[in-house]
């Protein structure tokens, strides 16, 4: 499969394709996802930006339209329809890159440290340069370019990557790094404090899924 057959996503689709790929981590258990699974994961409130909502007709529409270029597949048997992505196959591409593709998906542009930490349950990375070099793997393909790098903007120390799966970003939509008081913290400090706030919001997201997991299997509504 090419770039040129792959159709412009809208941001409903690259989320039920992020999410699909982060719960193939987080919860291997569970995985394929059911949509009641793949909706509460797309609605989620943490790891998330922007923050949608969004219901089971629209992610089925979603699912429904993925499906066309194989990035998702659908699997039968037990009680409800589920499903994963394909994206390794459909866009040939390794582990490492369908992680940074992910949390992209997910969390919109950030530069390769906050990539680094946000990826570290679905692949851990080395070191930067291991990043910045799928990075670059991706923005180089032949077939096509699925990420780009983005203009620093003012103030910022790094520059910033977004992913092409919905075309060329709207760069003045995308969350611009927040200015603190005084002198800005070195990237140590700021490495530590993203790695806290990740695993508490890795936490959080644990505990929600097993929750989602414990009504799914008591067939209780929430």
């Amino acid at each position: 499969m090419t770039v040129s057959r792959l159709p412009v996503l809208s941001l409903l689709e690259t989320r039920v394709l992020g999410v699909l790929c982060e719960k193939q981590h987080t919860v291997p258990d569970t995985y394929p996802l059911s949509l009641n699974a793949l909706v509460a994961g797309c609605n989620q409130k943490t790891s998330r930006h922007p923050l949608i909502e969004t219901g089971e007709a629209e992610v089925q529409a979603a699912l429904d339209a993925l499906k066309g270029p194989a990035l998702v597949i659908e699997s039968s048997g037990g009680r409800v329809t589920r499903y994963a992505h394909n994206m390794g196959k459909a866009l040939r591409l390794p582990t490492q890159s369908i992680a940074l593709l992910a949390v992209l998906m997910l969390r919109g542009p950030q530069t390769p440290g906050e990539l680094r930490i946000h990826s570290e349950r679905l692949h851990r990375f080395a070191d930067l340069s291991a990043v910045e070099a799928f990075l670059q793997e991706l923005a180089e393909r032949p077939e096509g370019p699925l990420v780009a790098e983005l203009p620093r903007q003012p103030g910022a120390r790094e520059n910033r990557w977004a992913h092409l799966l919905s075309g060329t970003p709207d760069i003045e939509a995308a969350p611009a790094p927040a200015a603190g008081p005084g002198d800005p913290p070195g990237m140590s400090e700021i490495a530590a404090i993203q790695a806290n706030v990740a695993r508490l919001e890795a936490e959080i997201d644990t505990l929600k899924e097993l929750v989602g997991i414990l009504y799914e299997e008591l067939g209780v509504q929430h």
